[in-house]
């Protein structure tokens, strides 16, 4: 998901993490943020953690989570690892009714558990599933506080982390507790586990539900889950002030075919937590006026597009983003035809919502088109890599 409003707080200012060894990677299956390059501390090294991620299905491939453990005992809780956003919130106890879905963590059972007495509010310019942000629809409210998080065995003391004590509706229906941001700035449980030795980067395996097995990898790359070699993009100078995983890419072509409109650089925020893409507009427009005139704006839902749900499965929709390597050659992020529809509108079955939502001020790959590769995401050396899965 991507954050228009974030929790203020003086520990999350966008300053460099200590600087730590590399190592190699701990990865992190999933159910279905920057160190100095080539610095060393002289310090053992973590191995990679291996997280295993679950997808959360409803017409189309929504979110992958997976499990992270919170506390003194530990307390299980599930969340989406979101490179949208910064910080670390789940549901509690405080929350009751509006997260009665969720798994709720209960504070009192933690003794390594410090509130921070402050609440605030947050509030994502996307959201969990394909719909359209309209006002504050997806917004949470908050109440800070330390504790200790684990990952993969691995704990980080003194994690800041946001309790959820209200929720707008539209997260009721998730079946995880809540998120952890992994902005292009290490923060919380993530800089705890770096300074502990772990490298600076980790890796993203989503799938298809029909595939599974989905995976997050931190501290390093499974090179089990992919073939061939990493092609490597440098993030862009505003990425590590914003904390955002931008890249510039220099056009759009759709079935091998572009405009002027398409041709231009622009800036592409990578967010593993939105389910689709959004692009202005214009850029909507001119992306599916490539694909189909049928496809129009849908009306009941602002934002979204439509088309008959008949007519999907004749149509050719291949959407090519191009980035160039660390290398110099051009790297040509694919999103393929078989992603065009994300399903049926509620209020009209017979008319099927199509990728793109438009937002303005907004570019943003999400998931129709990171489920189709491998993704690195490289905080120490200011980039993020991708490699082919099958």
């Amino acid at each position: 998901m991507n954050v228009e409003e974030q929790p203020s707080s003086p520990s999350r200012a966008a300053v460099p993490a200590p600087a730590v060894p590399r190592a190699s990677p701990q990865t992190i299956t999933l159910s279905s943020r920057l160190i100095p390059r080539g610095s060393s501390l002289g310090r053992r090294a973590l191995s990679p953690i291996n997280v295993p991620l679950a997808d959360y299905f409803n017409g189309t491939d929504l979110q992958w989570f997976g499990d992270i453990q919170v506390g003194t005992p530990p307390q299980n809780i599930s969340v989406v690892f979101d490179t949208g956003s910064s910080t670390l919130e789940f549901a509690s106890t405080l929350c009751g009714a509006p997260c009665s879905n969720q798994v709720q963590f209960d504070a009192t059972k933690s003794s390594t558990f410090v509130d921070g007495k402050r609440e605030t509010t947050i509030t994502f310019g996307t959201g969990v599933g394909v719909d359209p942000v309209i006002g504050n629809n997806w917004q949470l409210t908050l109440r800070q506080a330390t504790d200790t998080v684990t990952v993969g065995g691995i704990s980080a003391p003194k994690v800041e982390l946001f309790l959820i004590t209200d929720q707008t509706p539209t997260f009721g229906p998730d079946p995880f507790s809540g998120i952890q941001g992994m902005s292009s700035v290490a923060q919380g449980f993530f800089a705890g586990l770096e300074s502990q030795g772990l490298p600076s980067l980790f890796s993203l395996f989503l799938t298809p539900q029909a595939v599974g097995n989905a995976e997050l990898t931190i501290g390093g790359i499974d090179t089990t889950k992919f073939t061939g070699p990493i092609s490597y993009i440098p993030l862009t100078a505003e990425s590590t002030e914003e904390g955002f995983w931008e890249l510039s890419s220099s056009g759009i072509t759709v079935n091998g075919k572009s405009t002027s409109a398409l041709k231009k650089s622009r800036a592409i925020i990578f967010d593993s937590g939105t389910s689709n893409l959004v692009f202005s507009q214009a850029d909507t427009v001119a992306i599916y006026a490539q694909i189909s005139s049928s496809i129009q704006p849908f009306n009941d839902e602002p934002g979204t597009f439509g088309i008959a749900c008949s007519e999907i499965a004749s149509l050719a929709a291949e959407i090519s983003f191009a980035f160039k390597t660390t290398t110099g050659s051009t790297y040509q992020l694919v999103v393929p035809s078989s992603e065009l529809s994300v399903g049926p509108f509620k209020s009209n079955p017979e008319i099927c919502q199509t990728l793109i939502n438009a937002q303005e001020d907004l570019s943003i790959i999400g998931a129709s088109a990171l489920k189709h590769v491998y993704s690195v995401w490289d905080l120490g050396n200011k980039r993020m890599g991708f490699a082919a899965t099958g």
